[in-house]
């Protein structure tokens, strides 16, 4: 066994003593977000709750639920795991089926994109790092049918989606 420790992060709680600030959300609680029944959005530990470390969401589409096609983020990366289901994920290269267990890491500038093609629900769980603030995404969706073309590109850039043909 290596005595030498690889380099952890500098230190952020500097108190001498240690603080009772741990939270706990459980199974069971009805979503943040429902996106007319299609898609269901658990903020698990958003941006705020992190202090900008990163976001967790659990995620459950609807049967042939659909998703975003390719797009990549700038300032951010993407991980997703799921939990049941099959999902679709594009890796960059090709569309792929991802099932329960299965892990897709996406760095910032990857082209990614996802989607529920089965005739199953499927659940996810997302996770952004940094923290951003993707429950204004999530929910905004809903409004981009009253959006001009150019408003909509310009409200997907400001969310730092970028699509890719």
């Amino acid at each position: 066994m290596s005595l030498v420790v690889p380099p952890y992060p500098p230190p952020r709680y500097t108190a001498d003593e240690p603080e009772v600030s741990a939270w706990l959300k459980r199974d069971g609680e009805p979503p943040d977000y429902d996106a007319f029944g299609h898609v269901q959005y658990h903020y698990l530990a958003n941006q705020q709750d992190t202090g900008g470390d990163y976001g967790l969401y659990r995620v459950r589409i609807a049967p042939r639920g659909g998703g975003p096609g390719p797009h990549f983020h700038r300032g951010m990366s993407e991980a997703f795991y799921v939990l049941s289901g099959t999902l679709s994920l594009y890796n960059g290269t090709d569309w792929v089926d991802g099932n329960a267990g299965d892990f897709l890491y996406v760095p910032p500038g990857g082209v990614h994109g996802f989607r529920n093609e089965a005739d199953d629900p499927v659940s996810i769980l997302m996770l952004f790092a940094p923290g951003a603030p993707r429950e204004h995404y999530f929910e905004g969706l809903a409004q981009l049918g009253d959006l001009s073309d150019d408003e909509r590109h310009e409200w997907f850039v400001k969310n730092d989606n970028h699509f890719v043909e």
